[in-house]
């Protein structure tokens, strides 16, 4: 949590999950990576399905990158079966153009090592969406980050919320970051919903995959944290207006502030200690902000 901000540099917007005509996306590679540069981002990663239908791809966006926008690598990868029966999605970001296609053999905790190993920074996807249970959480234990929210599972099926799967497997010790993405494929309005904010010197692929392996970096639907910082035994967040600012923890855990235009709130840590806790805003409008969890 305080690395995102204590860290050089500064932010930049991105989606770290979306999809082109290259899988089952309505829109091509460059008219989606168009569109994010367009409406103000600094980065996207396109993540088509890495399945045999669409001929495993990791879909090349190195010639749609220009000055103040870049992409990065990647795909969503799949391999039988989560303990519901159903395929494993799993968010990939920056991968290499030929990393090597899953075997028979292998399992979604074993492809989820292997791109970890390939350099890929490794999320679990919309685990409300498809009902991932926590045993899948655990065994998936290559990943860093859980989608705690996915607006095109928001759209289609107001399932976008990934907060519950994250605290539960905070709360089982597992050391797991929150993004927020789009999952975008350009149908029924479900791009531009959420996005993270991504601290780095440069805006360089490069720069950027390393920053979100460091867990420089907060999610957001809108909202915009400044900073926070670690005074005592309180936390300082700053932040954009906001009607509530809130620590959450283990179980019913909880410190807040709430208000009409709050841009600062100073909360104890005193009950979060040995275990964890994590910042959430709330603006007037409803929408969220997350920062990664903090273990006092």
């Amino acid at each position: 949590m305080l690395d995102a901000f204590s860290a050089p540099g500064q932010f930049w917007r991105g989606n770290l999950h979306g999809h082109s005509t290259m899988s089952d996306g309505r829109i091509g590679p460059e008219e989606a990576c168009a569109a994010y540069r367009d409406a103000g981002y600094d980065f996207t990663c396109l993540t088509d399905h890495f399945r045999p239908k669409y001929d495993y791809p990791v879909t090349d966006t190195r010639p749609f990158r220009s000055e103040g926008f870049t992409t990065i690598l990647g795909a969503e990868l799949h391999a039988p079966e989560t303990s519901r029966g159903v395929d494993w999605h799993i968010l990939a970001v920056g991968l290499p153009p030929d990393f090597a296609r899953p075997t028979e053999t292998e399992s979604g905790p074993q492809l989820a090592r292997r791109a970890r190993a390939a350099g890929a920074f490794v999320a679990i996807a919309h685990p409300h969406w498809y009902q991932l249970q926590p045993e899948d959480g655990v065994a998936l234990d290559a990943a860093q980050a859980v989608e705690v929210y996915n607006h095109t599972s928001f759209v289609h099926t107001d399932r976008g919320d990934g907060a519950v799967f994250l605290d539960t497997m905070l709360s089982r010790g597992l050391r797991l970051n929150a993004i927020a993405v789009d999952d975008s494929h350009w149908k029924n309005g479900d791009a531009f919903g959420g996005w993270v904010m991504v601290k780095s010197k440069t805006l360089d692929p490069d720069a950027l995959l390393a920053a979100l392996h460091d867990g420089h970096y907060y999610a957001s639907q809108g909202p915009e944290i400044h900073a926070i910082t670690r005074e005592g035994d309180e936390i300082a967040i700053s932040c954009s207006p906001a009607s509530a600012i809130i620590l959450v923890g283990d179980v019913s855990e909880s410190a807040r502030a709430h208000g009409t235009n709050l841009t600062r709130a100073r909360l104890p840590l005193e009950r979060f200690k040995g275990g964890w806790c994590r910042a959430v805003l709330v603006d007037a409008l409803g929408r969220r902000a997350w920062s990664n969890p903090l273990w006092p």
